[in-house]
């Protein structure tokens, strides 16, 4: 299946060596090393220095648009068709300096504070089978960014880039996937992306249902439209019998059951809010949902709760195949190594679906079978390093890349010194 992953994408490479690098990259993040970036990854493949690599991200003449294209359609094929849902989410990627494309202190999930980074859009084919990341983009912020054109060249971004809203990006993607073939009938978002009134509309324009989560202040209107009022007062206003429980689907720990409720807004008898309910806590979740003909709660409950898989993808690429463990501070260089990495990921999703079994665990009663669980990504990659063993390490290898590191290091250190003496006043 490697072997056909590669046939797949061969084309897009006019030479043979950055074909064979790119091979060797794909092996570099399937393997067990620690930190995915160019220099171990040439070290794995035997290399003798991380050039190789560093060409393949920077100046190798191959497109990485078109590389994404086969990953999509390979993800499609392996994942199938069955309740497709396509997510739409954002994670960053810490960085300390001020060069990298699209860095700047800006608020990312991934720290849970403002911190200086970049931030990536994603966006994630789901179904019964898998889930795989299949788009990306770089978010370039306006103002540090967009606008400077010195600081553009510097850091390779095409003038064709201009700046586009997190949702426009997300936009973008879901109309491209759609238009490449991608069956799916939903769509679903956090909050970011669901207080867009033009994404949502885009969605309805191509007869594409979403579930959307919104703040609990947005306003809503019921009584076939002729009462606007807050979500969160919707909700406070909702009879007990309106709640029903549901799982929005299987966790780590069995079933997430909460409560439900939703109510008809606006004069579309296809347009509702759902709102969530915790169990416990008693806290609220809201989501706008659209469809182009009539489905049940159970239906937005189970698109609802797919949201998260997600978040299971960055989590995935993120530990096992190195999607932020990259050393680039080019534009080019930043969607190459990003598409690798979910190439990379997706072909452990494929292995993972394709060794699943065709009758599904007993969703009711788990607890009565012996049999092991189904195949998981981190440990289809375990398997991979013990298949794609590594070339044989010799002392005089292991000394050659030390020294090699260490040189550089030092290089880098004398760097750091000039800039600091030359910056600050004599003593």
């Amino acid at each position: 299946m490697f072997d056909q992953v590669m046939a797949r994408i061969a084309g897009r490479f006019g030479r043979v060596e950055p074909r064979a690098t790119a091979r060797a990259y794909l092996l570099g993040l399937l393997s067990s090393i620690e930190r995915k970036n160019c220099w171990q990854l040439a070290e794995q493949a035997g290399h003798a220095r991380p050039g190789p690599m560093q060409r393949l991200l920077r100046y190798a003449r191959w497109d990485a648009d078109a590389v994404r294209d086969d990953l999509r359609a390979y993800a499609a094929e392996h994942l199938g068709a069955d309740g497709g849902v396509l997510v739409v989410d954002e994670t960053g990627f810490l960085k300390k300096g001020q060069c990298s494309a699209g860095v700047q202190r800006q608020y990312t999930g991934t720290a849970g504070r403002i911190e200086n980074a970049q931030v990536g859009v994603f966006l994630a084919l789901a179904t019964e089978r898998g889930r795989a990341l299949i788009d990306r983009r770089l978010y370039l912020p306006e103002h540090s960014w967009s606008g400077d054109p010195e600081r553009r060249t510097a850091a390779g971004i095409p003038e064709t880039v201009q700046f586009a809203t997190k949702p426009r990006l997300a936009s973008k993607m879901i109309a491209a996937a759609l238009d490449a073939g991608i069956t799916a009938s939903w769509v679903t978002g956090d909050e970011a992306y669901g207080q867009d009134p033009q994404l949502r509309a885009a969605l309805e324009a191509r007869g594409t249902g979403y579930v959307m989560a919104v703040a609990c202040s947005m306003r809503v209107r019921i009584n076939h439209g002729r009462t606007p009022m807050r979500a969160d007062t919707v909700a406070g206003r909702l009879p007990a019998p309106a709640w029903q429980r549901h799982s929005a689907g299987n966790g780590a720990k069995g079933p997430r059951y909460y409560d439900w409720a939703w109510i008809h807004i606006g004069t579309d008898s296809h347009r509702h809010l759902l709102i969530r309910r915790n169990r416990s806590t008693g806290e609220l979740a809201f989501y706008l949902c659209w469809s182009p003909t009539a489905v049940t709660l159970a239906e937005l409950v189970r698109v609802a709760g797919i949201r998260w898989s997600v978040e299971e993808c960055f989590q995935a690429a993120k530990g096992q195949v190195g999607l932020d463990h990259y050393q680039v501070r080019n534009w080019t260089s930043w969607h190459r190594h990003v598409t690798l990495a979910m190439l990379a990921l997706a072909f452990l999703t494929a292995l993972a679906a394709d060794a699943a079994p065709e009758r599904p665990d007993d969703a009711y009663h788990p607890v009565r079978s012996r049999d092991p669980i189904t195949l998981t990504v981190p440990e289809i990659r375990h398997l991979l390093v013990a298949v794609f063993d590594p070339p044989a390490v010799t002392v005089a290898r292991l000394l050659h890349w030390s020294n090699w590191r260490r040189r550089h290091q030092a290089t880098a250190r004398r760097s750091h010194y000039r800039r600091r003496a030359v910056g600050e006043p004599a003593g």
